[in-house]
């Protein structure tokens, strides 16, 4: 299809709009490696998985082999709020950077949570609610998950608990009150009134938290309070399944105009987003049918791909939860108080940890001031103010469409913007007035976190 006749949003039709999500696991060769119990060290069972999350998320969390798995009719309604959401042609950001790539974005920030999550949010709160539940706990860092499940949970008029990673919920106060005036209850972890968040600040007096650490608090909250259970927003299986609704969304819209990505690049803290636009492109890989290049960005305040061990670790800080094989700083690493955002985990999901070791996808470390930096370049020419998680996929983005201008190659690059920074602005500012520094742990800091590692193989 010519060139001109590529508008610069492109939009799906409602009756176009995914009606199953993919499971990625179902094609892959090596499949990852099934989650431990934490006390047995056995592979974790159905039965037990569902004493800390719903039955039918227990469920798909196990499945690794259903390829497509339907999409409830009360899901997609909620869906059809604000999806299928835009694919949008970077034309401005291309002139600005005077390349002949061609640079597209995925935007899922158009809904009142401002991200991605709210994909996952839905689905889990379906399922508790359909299970008869009370409420559900969670963790939340920089605070788009909490938001989008508080949304959810309204919508559902379910309970919900939210352990805010006490930095973020200092940094930002606004997040915080979206999801209180959803009617969710908000903590800043670790706190006192989880035993292990008593135990964790003990150790760590004055910590300034981690996801580790508020994951830890809000499962302990679930399973001891009847009529509740834990859910995450992302790393696990089920969340790579639910947000698979981007990549397919993307991979129609590309089809529609005959548009097929050389390079496509997500921001990397879980898995959450990356795995979701990159699924049914990597699916194609993975049957053998067409070839692409993914790179995960991460911080390199927290670079768990990077300089990672591929191990089996605790899921948690506390050490409660169930064990992953993943790549991983150690379940006790404690995140400098930067602003990357919601990429401040630990480790990262077993299904991008396997796809990595098996060198599906690359991954690259990019530190903070050179991310706002290309914040800062994408907002002035394409009108969006970015979430600090997605500018580390637009600094990759802006890096590849670079190399193309010394090359002349006219790749086609796509990358997902997760979401919109406006409750981000005390980053933004810190940025503006020369206070950001580059924090890059040395391998010496690093040593604590892998020493906590089980051992297990």
């Amino acid at each position: 299809m010519s060139e001109q006749n590529i508008p610069y949003k492109i939009y799906l039709h409602e009756h176009e709009m995914p009606k199953q999500w993919y499971n990625m696991r179902a094609d892959m060769k090596h499949k990852p490696a099934p989650l431990l119990n934490p006390g047995t060290l056995k592979p974790m069972t159905e039965e037990e998985l569902s004493g800390v999350f719903c039955t039918e998320l227990a469920k798909q969390e196990l499945d690794d082999s259903t390829p497509y798995i339907d999409i409830p009719e009360e899901i997609l309604k909620f869906y059809k709020m604000y999806r299928p959401s835009p694919l949008v042609r970077a034309y401005c950001l291309e002139e600005k950077l005077q390349t002949p790539a061609k640079i597209y974005y995925k935007f899922e920030g158009n809904n009142t949570s401002g991200s991605h999550k709210l994909n996952s949010a839905i689905a889990q709160a379906y399922y508790a609610k359909q299970q008869g539940l009370k409420g559900v706990t969670t963790e939340t860092g920089a605070g788009q998950w909490g938001t989008a499940l508080s949304m959810a949970c309204s919508y559902f008029d379910l309970d919900c608990r939210v352990y805010m990673v006490k930095v973020s919920y200092e940094q930002k106060p606004f997040r915080r009150e979206v999801m209180r005036t959803y009617g969710a209850s908000v903590t800043p972890s670790p706190s006192e009134t989880t035993e292990v968040g008593r135990r964790i600040l003990a150790e760590h007096p004055g910590t300034t938290g981690s996801l580790g650490c508020a994951i830890s608090e809000a499962v302990e909250a679930a399973v001891g309070t009847e009529g509740y259970r834990y859910v995450l927003g992302s790393v696990l299986n089920q969340v790579l399944l639910h947000q698979s609704v981007i990549g397919l969304e993307t991979k129609a819209a590309m089809d529609k105009y005959e548009i097929t990505p050389d390079i496509i690049i997500g921001c990397a803290g879980g898995g959450s987003n990356l795995g979701g636009l990159i699924s049914p492109f990597m699916g194609e890989k993975l049957r053998g049918e067409r070839d692409y290049r993914f790179i995960a960005v991460e911080p390199a305040s927290c670079p768990s791909f990077t300089r990672g061990k591929f191990a089996y670790d605790f899921c948690d800080t506390g050490k409660v939860c169930p064990l992953a094989k993943m790549y991983t700083l150690g379940s006790g690493f404690i995140p400098s108080a930067n602003h990357a955002g919601g990429l401040r985990y630990h480790g990262m999901s077993s299904v991008l940890s396997q796809l990595y070791a098996d060198g599906m996808m690359e991954a690259r470390a990019v530190e903070q001031t050179a991310v706002f930096d290309a914040a800062e370049q994408f907002a002035r020419v394409e009108g969006i103010l970015p979430a600090p998680e997605s500018s580390h996929a637009i600094r990759a983005a802006i890096d590849e469409a670079l190399k193309c201008r010394e090359t002349g190659e006219e790749k086609t690059i796509l990358f997902g913007l997760t979401g919109t920074g406006y409750f981000d602005m005390v980053a933004y500012e810190k940025y503006h007035n020369g206070e950001m520094a580059d924090y890059i742990p040395t391998d010496e800091e690093l040593k604590p976190g892998f020493a906590s590692l089980p051992g297990i193989e």
